[in-house]
């Protein structure tokens, strides 16, 4: 699934990878699969020296020290607290970044934002697989860095992944890693490009003073949410269609509703990512309303939850059962809604939703 990593309660201190000043901050971002109370830890990784500081929740496990200006280091799979090297460091706020560029002496080395696709390793794409057995760095949500086969994770220096909500801190810890001269991926489901963090990556990379081309970034798309779910029921896409998210972390609920009447009243098929969490019902409720004010409550719906994983449910159902699904655990934050346009029908348990052959071709 495309990432978009909200929680309901989650803590977080911050990353921060060569800075001359870094803080630690509690801040929540955008999501998909959503956890609770979750913690990330912090890492300064990057000039002359630097202590580093952690704080987790007693179910977060062990932290681990990465050295991420090294050459060589072991892997790690938990919220690891690198030391590589800030001259000092204070507390402040996650939205300041800690570090610039000229906090580096090393020659920079090279950042690409990889998709993993829906999940499973056979939907990784061959380039993926190949970035990332090149990548000497690995940055990643846990959830994420779980789906990678062995010989990936078996194959890097080091592996530095944080639990929910840890975005911009792990985003800054990738850019800082490369900054510090290694080849680092940063690694999100879905493709990096759909609710992901490669616009946020170029956001960073901006604001330390550095550049997309002296790191060399590059992007390495995946299959999104919205066509790997919707190949799971059918072929309701084939025309025009938008993607919606609910989550309202980093939009607010008004411009969420705007945009669901347009794309409902013209007639789209509409994706809908992050469509429930604990706090967020009410988000929900509204969709269906705002649906089912402009759509035929028998317009087909595809309801597909964790695709590709081994919790996969899928079912097609009607505009108007919406509502109800909400209280069941066939509709989370790993949930992908295919809503139908008026001409979307179901045959053969497939949503179809014509291209318009049918009005040029006799067939």
């Amino acid at each position: 699934m495309s990432t978009d990593n909200t929680t309901d309660a989650s803590t977080e201190t911050e990353s921060k990878c060569g800075a001359s000043e870094a803080r630690s901050a509690s801040e929540s971002a955008s999501g998909t699969a959503a956890s609770e109370a979750e913690t990330d830890t912090a890492s300064k990784c990057g000039a002359s020296s630097a202590s580093s500081s952690t704080e987790t929740t007693p179910d977060t496990g062990d932290d681990s020290a990465s050295k991420c200006g090294a050459s060589s280091s072991s892997p790690s799979s938990s919220s690891s607290s690198s030391s590589c090297g800030a001259s000092s460091s204070s507390e402040s706020d996650e939205e300041e970044v800690g570090s610039t560029v000229d906090d580096f002496d090393a020659e920079p080395g090279r950042l690409i934002a990889v998709g993993l696709g829906p999940g499973q390793p056979e939907g990784m794409t061959a380039r993926a697989r190949s970035a990332l057995l090149d990548a000497e760095h690995i940055v990643g949500y846990t959830t994420y860095v779980d789906l990678l086969p062995d010989e990936i994770t078996d194959g890097a220096d080091d592996i530095y992944d944080t639990p929910m909500c840890g975005e911009v801190s792990r985003t800054e810890e990738a850019i800082d890693r490369a900054l510090a001269g290694n080849d680092v991926a940063i690694i999100g489901s879905g493709d990096p490009n759909v609710y992901a963090l490669a616009g946020l990556a170029l956001e960073i990379i901006e604001s330390k003073g550095a550049t997309a081309t002296m790191l060399d970034f590059d992007v390495v798309p995946g299959v999104p949410a919205a066509q790997s779910c919707a190949a799971r029921v059918g072929a309701p896409l084939v025309n025009d269609t938008v993607s919606i998210s609910l989550s309202d972390h980093l939009t607010d609920m008004p411009t969420i509703e705007s945009r669901l009447h347009a794309a409902a009243k013209e007639g789209f098929t509409i994706t809908i990512y992050n469509p429930w969490s604990r706090k967020r019902r009410d988000n929900y409720e509204k969709c269906c309303e705002i649906l089912l004010e402009h759509r035929d409550p028998e317009t087909p719906v595809g309801v597909v939850h964790a695709a590709g994983r081994e919790d996969e449910q899928v079912e097609i159902v009607e505009l108007g059962e919406l509502p109800e699904l909400g209280e069941t655990d066939l509709v989370d934050m790993t949930t992908t809604l295919l809503v139908g346009n008026e001409d979307t029908y179901v045959w053969d348990d497939r949503m179809v939703t014509p291209r318009g052959y049918e009005t040029k071709y006799d067939y």
